[in-house]
């Protein structure tokens, strides 16, 4: 199958070809017809397999199908949790759109308000956003949902674990005069996108796409036990000298913990960057700036930044600090081996992280390799999970008799 086959505009198979992308990835092959055909789709793919241009594509041909008559708001609202996601798509969709005359906006936090207001007021056809600053302009009037033909939510898994439920279901509502709905999310494992999806979508065609050998993303993962934080730190520093780690993403648990590694690293004559969730737009753009340029090899990051980096040949992702949960690994590794490229996962894992290791290895469905690197080995053997304690006889006699008097 060919971008021909969907009978794109041909302003859109230039950009596509301009853009180096000549054939649709599985995700856009059966997410795209549904989305021409208007109806609303709950979709799930693997991170790097071409999801963003799934709905960017239908949705830019239904507004060169029906040109807008009168000025006003946006017609197509995409709504993602992150703002580096909310730039990244906004690139994504002003490449695409070259040549359309199309008015294509973003709204996020952490950016002034009035160069924002001002986008608002003029005529917006696509509007891309994350939900928590949106509803500030909702609430203030600066913001009117009525024109929205077509709500895409991204990263869906994402917005619930930030907390934006309410605000989307809030935005939905306003945007009442809807035609198509799409939900695009990571994963769909438990109860939490599949109610986000009841309330949003009616009648929703699912896709749920495993990508082929060709689009997977080849991740070599590993553990390195670390007696300490010392240690661990020194498994770091030897990791990052290595020459074929040419570009990494740290990832660790708290801003406080990016403060005093970055202090460490320069110490150890290791430059990097970092982003972290109280940043100002303009400095967590520098950051990555300066990281996708090449100007430092290294940058460090929160959870925050998992989804919102999107920076060719990251070959390695080091976890410093295991992530809370299985879901957040995954969606760490994933800025790694992007398009069926290869890459590197490397996991510093002290004891008490060895029960999340635990709960990665059963989520991922394969063990993650132990790796030793001889000059820094570590001292003490592998802690063990502790399993469910197994009542013993006694225990289970005396169950028995209460039981029995009841």
């Amino acid at each position: 199958m060919q971008f021909e086959d969907f009978q794109l505009d041909p302003s859109l198979l230039e950009s596509l070809k301009a853009m180096g992308h000549n054939t649709p990835t599985t995700i856009q092959q059966q997410t795209i017809p549904l989305a021409m055909d208007q109806r609303d789709i709950l979709a799930r793919a693997p991170t790097g397999t071409g999801k963003t241009a799934s709905f960017l594509l239908p949705a830019l041909q239904h507004l060169i199908d029906f040109p807008r008559r009168f000025e006003g708001q946006a017609r197509i609202l995409v709504l993602t949790p992150t703002r580096e996601l909310a730039s990244q798509i906004h690139r994504y969709a002003s490449h695409l759109a070259t040549g359309l005359e199309l008015n294509i906006a973003i709204i996020t936090g952490g950016v002034p308000y009035g160069p924002q207001e001002e986008a608002l007021a003029d005529n917006v056809d696509l509007l891309i956003a994350t939900p928590g600053r949106l509803m500030e302009y909702l609430d203030k009037d600066k913001f009117d949902a009525t024109e929205v033909e077509i709500l895409i939510i991204d990263e869906a898994d994402r917005m619930l674990d930030m907390g934006f439920s309410s605000v989307v279901q809030s935005i939905a509502i306003e945007a009442q005069g809807r035609k198509q709905n799409m939900l695009f999310s990571a994963t769909l494992e438990g109860n939490g996108v599949n109610r986000f999806a009841r309330d949003l979508l009616t009648d929703p065609v699912m896709v749920d796409v495993e990508a082929p050998r060709s689009e997977k993303a080849k991740v070599h993962q590993w553990v390195h036990l670390a007696d300490d934080q010392a240690h661990k730190f020194a498994l770091l520093c030897h990791i990052l000298q290595q020459e074929n780690v040419t570009r990494t993403i740290v990832f660790v648990k708290t801003r406080e913990m990016v403060a005093s590694l970055e202090g460490l690293l320069l110490k150890a004559n290791i430059p990097c960057a970092f982003m972290r969730g109280d940043m100002e737009q303009k400095k967590r753009f520098q950051a990555l700036g300066r990281f996708s340029k090449g100007e430092v090899n290294v940058l460090l990051a929160t959870d925050v930044a998992a989804r919102g980096i999107d920076v060719d040949d990251i070959t390695h992702v080091i976890n410093f600090d295991m992530p809370r949960s299985a879901d957040a690994y995954v969606h760490r590794i994933g800025r790694t081996a992007r398009a069926g490229a290869k890459g590197t996962a490397i996991s510093l894992v002290e004891a008490h992280d060895m029960r999340i290791v635990s709960k990665i290895e059963r989520y991922i469905e394969i063990p993650l390799k132990r790796r030793v690197i001889e000059e820094l080995r570590p001292k003490h053997k592998e802690a063990k999970v502790p399993g469910k304690k197994k009542a013993n006889a006694k225990d289970a006699r005396v169950k028995s008799k209460k039981y029995k008097k009841k």
